[in-house]
């Protein structure tokens, strides 16, 4: 697909989301209580690749995992055995920290979309999109948030729930929590959230399965986020992002419009720049909100389609194979961006929803 078609394309899709207004405060029963074993099925379901075991399980020995283990114990009153237990059966895992050192987020956009955009995803969101079409007409309902975006964010982060994760979301955590300085505060704290998940939801500590990040589940929550933002989209008192598309629909949703979704806002359009004023505003990480049509306009930018003269928007610039590519982007993109802090993502999931949206 060419560039200008797709450009065609997102034009098409750019009031999304049904009914304006803010979305209603979440409101939940509580998960059904399981037995660790019961549960530990459900969220250990196998994915397509075998489970990657750490090569040397045992954390007990390191000082550093004993110190935060006492952390939890004091913190939040857990029972040291079990979490020794845990740590003893648990490991790192070095597949992880070279998975860190090359994210697909360092590729150019014109290599990146070739990740995403593939014809058998786009086929298998359509296929989501008539499948599960009561569970996200029930979503865009509750939270204002079009199927097309929820469908897209599910697409990319796990192949609509064919592919999971193979890692164990404790080595995954405890890897990077403990093998990983630059971020080891922000996955020690996603590690003391999936430890308090578990407790709450009844889990077995190495049942969970998920990403060699810790994201888990179809929409890839992190701990912290599926504590805070799954939701049960389907009342039957539980919140089973890995096998229950209601769930995971209702959860994806839920977190976009607690991080400030404006229903029916668009999200981006195609543009060209003349002269050199918008070099000076232009972004090619995260474009900011700021500008609005006529400023836009008077540093040289010309949109292909529609600004709403209300709404404010930022300038991305992206590397395109045949050059630059350059789009105005709206506050509902910077949301997006909120899911997964990348640009190329952020016009991955939109390039998505148009394509959906025109068909």
């Amino acid at each position: 697909m060419t560039r200008n078609s797709l450009s065609l394309i997102v034009c098409l899709a750019l009031t999304l989301g049904g009914c304006s207004g803010q979305a209603p405060t979440e409101t939940r029963q509580a998960p059904a209580r399981k037995t660790p074993e019961t549960r530990a099925e459900t969220a250990a379901k196998p994915a397509d690749d075998a489970l990657v075991l750490p090569p040397n399980p045992g954390l007990l020995g390191r000082h550093e995992v004993r110190e935060f283990i006492r952390g939890m114990v004091q913190k939040h009153g857990f029972s040291e055995t079990e979490l020794n237990r845990a740590f003893e059966a648990a490991g790192t895992v070095p597949k992880i920290l070279d998975a860190m050192a090359k994210p697909f987020e360092a590729k150019p956009w014109y290599s990146y979309r070739k990740l995403f955009l593939t014809e058998k995803r786009i086929a298998g969101g359509e296929k989501f999109l008539k499948e599960n079409q009561a569970a996200l007409s029930k979503a865009k309902s509750r939270y204002g948030v079009a199927p097309e975006m929820v469908t897209a964010i599910i697409g990319i982060e796990s192949a609509f729930g064919a592919k999971p994760g193979n890692y164990r979301i404790i080595d995954a955590l405890s890897t990077l929590a403990f093998d990983y300085p630059r971020r080891k505060d922000f996955f020690q704290g996603e590690l003391e959230q999936f430890l308090l998940l578990c407790r709450e939801e009844g889990m077995d500590y190495l049942a969970p399965r998920g990403s060699y990040a810790g994201a888990m589940g179809m929409p890839q929550f992190m701990p912290s986020s599926y504590r805070k933002l799954a939701a049960d989209g389907d009342g039957d008192g539980r919140r089973d992002i890995w096998n229950n598309p209601a769930d995971a629909i209702a959860s994806v949703a839920h977190y976009f419009a607690k991080n400030g979704w404006h229903s029916g806002e668009p999200l981006a359009i195609p543009a060209k720049i003349k002269g050199e004023g918008a070099l000076k505003i232009v972004s090619t990480k995260t474009p900011k909100a700021a500008y609005s049509k006529k400023d836009l306009e008077a540093q040289g930018v010309l949109m292909e389609g529609r600004m709403p003269d209300n709404l404010k928007a930022g300038l991305l610039k992206l590397e395109g194979a045949e050059g630059p590519e350059y789009w105005v982007t709206f506050h509902n993109f910077n949301v997006i961006m909120r899911y997964n802090h990348s640009a190329l993502y952020a016009m991955a999931a939109t390039s998505l929803v148009g394509l959906w949206t025109d068909r």
